[in-house]
């Protein structure tokens, strides 16, 4: 792990052998519960969400952590080669790294799933739990319920038959490699099949005009969390990214409401 703060390049090396990764890290200093953020599929930390939440820690003097995951933005190895798996792996050990002590978990879309998976990995521990999740459209059980269930038999039997299928992207010119492994591993990570509970708050923002994660969607999410401590938003006219200026400002309103609550 390379040494550095206040939003310089960094790297921290995950896995060992031929899994082994260089997985970039930017972090800022501060005091109160240290914010990591957790992109979506395909994103990157230098994405909208993260930097306004990165402007914002600047102002206000807080810990923040993002990273991109394997396959991603600045950190080594081959998306097509990655799975739910090896992206729960990377958002492990940067949290153990420089956020180990109840942290505030921010996770957009994919985000969301890794989120809750992480907090459920350390739900048990008092010192180690998130302080709180904040979830933004979040894609829990996505390579199943959201991708394979709603394919084709024609695309399914070409993942099947090929390994893989090239998806087309609203929001990227490129096509998205959608791989047998990444559907089958991520099976193993589902949550939604029974109740699961992060040992933390949980707040939702969802948009009802998001084409990607329905809000009915966010509404299987909340059946499935405890009543107590667990809040929704949902956004009307909100689309999938939640970018726009008002969007971006919920955001960080919800976010220093967790500051708050956890101090």
């Amino acid at each position: 792990m390379t040494s550095a703060q206040d939003g310089a390049l960094e790297f921290l090396e995950v896995g060992t052998g031929s899994a082994a990764r260089q997985i970039a890290v930017r972090r800022r200093a501060g005091e109160g519960p240290p914010l990591v953020w957790l992109g979506g599929f395909r994103s990157d930390m230098g994405a909208t969400k993260a930097m306004t939440l990165d402007a914002w820690a600047k102002r206000q003097g807080r810990p923040l952590v993002r990273f991109d995951y394997t396959g991603h933005g600045e950190s080594t190895g081959v998306f097509a080669e990655a799975t739910i798996s090896t992206w729960l792996a990377d958002a492990q050990a940067v949290v153990a790294a420089y956020a180990p002590e109840n942290p505030i978990l921010v996770g957009s879309s994919m985000g969301g799933w890794i989120a809750c998976l992480v907090a459920c990995a350390r739900a048990g521990n008092r010192r180690t739990a998130p302080s709180g999740l904040v979830l933004i459209a979040p894609a829990l059980d996505f390579t199943q319920s959201l991708l394979w269930d709603r394919f084709t038999p024609e695309i399914r039997a070409q993942i099947e038959r090929d390994g893989a299928w090239l998806r087309p992207s609203a929001y990227d010119p490129t096509p998205v490699p959608i791989t047998h492994a990444l559907i089958q591993d991520g099976q193993r990570h589902c949550l939604l099949g029974a109740n699961f509970d992060p040992g933390c708050p949980v707040h939702i923002l969802q948009g009802m005009d998001d084409p990607d994660v329905p809000y009915t969607h966010a509404l299987r999410v909340v059946e499935r969390l405890p009543k107590a401590g667990t809040l929704l938003t949902l956004i009307a006219d909100g689309d999938h990214r939640l970018s726009r200026p008002q969007d971006l400002q919920r955001l960080l309103t919800t976010v220093t409401e967790f500051r708050v609550s956890a101090d």
